[in-house]
């Protein structure tokens, strides 16, 4: 595998790494179908990620928790379940993808970049769910979710179509979020 082709595979796993942490099925669904498609490569170890049992599980998975954000209370509830779990997503994601290379890079890459790139949007999200709550009571969270998931998928397929653009389209508005956070956090602090 040339340097370009790891490059790519990379920036792939961390553009889907980093939609899992906003919804965590859609983006692996939209993995699955690809790979079900012929349209993805998948690791060996992930083959099963693009047969169609797999597409069948994800697309009724994504379905309930898109539908589940949708319901008052429960969406916070599963902003706290779905921290770990977007998480993990994040490092399966990545790990499917990366091509070719000795295992220890491939995990710690996955760990690092892909869990670290998920876990940040599923932080960020979540911060931004607490905000939209505290500022409208709730009524602003299903604009939020319908974002969110419009977000997922579309950085999703971004990655697949475009994976470096993904990677500095997620790194752009990651680095919003930071520092939209920092700056509601100074408020408070203020305030």
């Amino acid at each position: 595998m040339s340097g370009y082709d790891l490059a790519l595979s990379i920036a792939l796993g961390i553009g889907l790494a980093a939609a899992t942490g906003l919804r965590v099925f859609p983006p692996l669904l939209v993995a699955s179908l690809a790979a079900w498609s012929g349209h993805l490569h998948l690791n060996e170890h992930f083959a099963w990620l693009g047969t169609l049992p797999a597409v069948v599980m994800l697309a009724v998975a994504a379905l309930v928790e898109v539908g589940a954000y949708y319901i008052p209370v429960v969406d916070h509830l599963l902003d706290t379940l779905m921290a770990p779990a977007a998480v993990v997503a994040g490092v399966v994601a990545a790990a499917a993808v990366m091509g070719d290379m000795p295992p220890l890079v491939k995990w710690a890459t996955a760990i690092i970049a892909g869990g670290g790139a998920a876990g940040l949007s599923q932080g960020l999200s979540m911060l931004l769910r607490a905000g939209s709550t505290a500022a409208t009571a709730g009524v602003a969270n299903p604009a939020v979710s319908t974002a969110e998931l419009g977000g997922s998928v579309a950085l999703a397929l971004l990655a697949l179509a475009a994976p470096f653009i993904a990677v500095a389209v997620a790194i752009i508005l990651l680095g919003l979020g930071v520092r939209a956070a920092l700056r509601f956090i100074r408020r408070k602090r203020t305030g």
